[in-house]
């Protein structure tokens, strides 16, 4: 918020002839009009609307409401000392966003801002207490009255009427200034708030994706350790144990790497993920061919997504061992696609052997079936078995 005039009493100059103030009827219009401005001022803050159009539509309507030919919103700029005109009416072109005053005690405005006195000179020529800015006498301008605009904890700046007309500023008009001022200081507060706020949102998301990014270094080490572990052992029985583990532990660690190379560090295109995890298995089924059909853009949480990744994963590594049985050239088929009402439909279906007798799905033997039912009990979801001639189709629905 901008200050009032807590600070002390405004600078205003003597007026020589010691006329009243007017109180005529036009007056009063005026004073009402300034009312409703500072109104419609105050519902465009509100409303959050675009900075740079608040500070133009700031600066265009304080000097319809003061009867002014201009006026400006001058920003400091602390490593110049200057201010400088961010936004105004009336100026001629060139002078705004590019010229800027002087922000010492010599200047009206270099005066608000450095002691937060408002500021009011209705002759210029005459002006013995401060230097009139270059930018006025160019624009052959009598009277101007200052402002500081306060921001969040340090001032914006100023805001500056200006006329040409003989006319006078009063302290009427300096308290719709001030009002005025005051609705622009919230939006700056909220301005640096929002700034400040989007700064801090981005190191947090650069950091995430560099936590996801030293996650996945860290699990592709356990990886190759596993597969080394795998080839040096020399135990048949062993190995593929530690294979399967090498291929689960890839499977997270593409989800860290893929969630680090997106822009959204919270959810994972659901196919092109998949679609990923069968081509690190090319090689560990080698004597199988994987055949992928994925629809792009189903988007689902990062947790969501590596679970249903990790039952694709055991699939196509139980049809490898099992469908197939070491015989080259076994096709295996992943496929997901959206199955409408919110539900994904995962699919991996071998043209194998089929299933073995007795096979109980409520009951499952191995490993990597009782990750299946598991991940899926998880995931919400339905398993189902479609036995084919030749081959056996897993079909898992999901919830998005």
């Amino acid at each position: 918020m901008c200050p009032s005039n807590d600070g002390g009493a405004p600078v205003v100059e003597a007026n020589p002839a010691g006329d009243a103030p007017d109180l005529t009827l036009r007056a009063l219009r005026q004073r009402i009009r300034q009312q409703e401005i500072l109104a419609e001022l105050g519902v465009t803050a509100l409303q959050g609307a675009d900075f740079d159009k608040l500070l133009a539509d700031t600066a265009r309507l304080t000097a319809e409401a003061l009867r002014a030919e201009f006026c400006k919103v001058l920003e400091h700029i602390p490593s110049e000392n200057r201010l400088l005109v961010r936004a105004g009416v009336g100026w001629d072109p060139g002078i705004v966003g590019k010229a800027s005053i002087c922000a010492d005690l010599a200047s009206p405005a270099g005066f608000a801002l450095r002691t937060g006195k408002p500021v009011i000179s209705n002759h210029l020529e005459n002006e013995e207490r401060f230097r009139t800015p270059e930018i006025l006498a160019q624009h052959g301008i009598h009277r101007a009255m200052n402002v500081i605009l306060q921001g969040d904890g340090r001032p914006f700046g100023v805001l500056e009427v200006d006329s040409r007309s003989e006319d006078e500023f009063i302290e009427h008009d300096l308290a719709f200034l001030q009002g005025a001022a005051n609705i622009l200081g919230m939006a700056i507060e909220r301005e640096r708030h929002g700034r400040n706020l989007e700064a801090a949102l981005g190191r947090h998301q650069v950091l995430l994706k560099e936590m996801g990014h030293r996650v996945k270094n860290s699990l592709m080490i356990v990886t190759s350790m596993l597969q080394l572990q795998a080839r040096d052992i020399g135990d048949p029985a062993l190995t593929p144990h530690l294979e399967e583990a090498a291929n689960r532990v890839l499977a997270v660690a593409r989800a860290h790497d893929q969630l680090f190379q997106g822009a959204d560090i919270e959810r994972l295109d659901l196919g092109k993920y998949v679609e990923g995890i069968c081509k690190d298995l090319d090689d560990s089924v080698a004597h199988c061919v994987i055949h992928t059909e994925v629809q792009y853009e189903i988007e689902i949480s990062a947790d969501r997504a590596i679970s249903a990744a990790l039952v694709v994963n055991e699939l196509i590594a139980n049809a490898a061992k099992h469908a197939y049985r070491g015989r080259r050239g076994g096709k295996i088929r992943v496929a997901i696609a959206g199955a409408g009402g919110d539900r994904i439909s995962i699919s991996v279906r071998d043209e194998g052997a089929g299933l073995p007798e007795g096979f109980d799905l409520a009951r499952p033997k191995g490993l990597g079936m009782r990750i299946v039912t598991s991940f899926v009990e998880q995931l919400n979801g339905t398993l189902e078995i479609r036995h084919h001639e030749p081959g056996t189709e897993f079909v898992i629905m999901l919830p998005c």
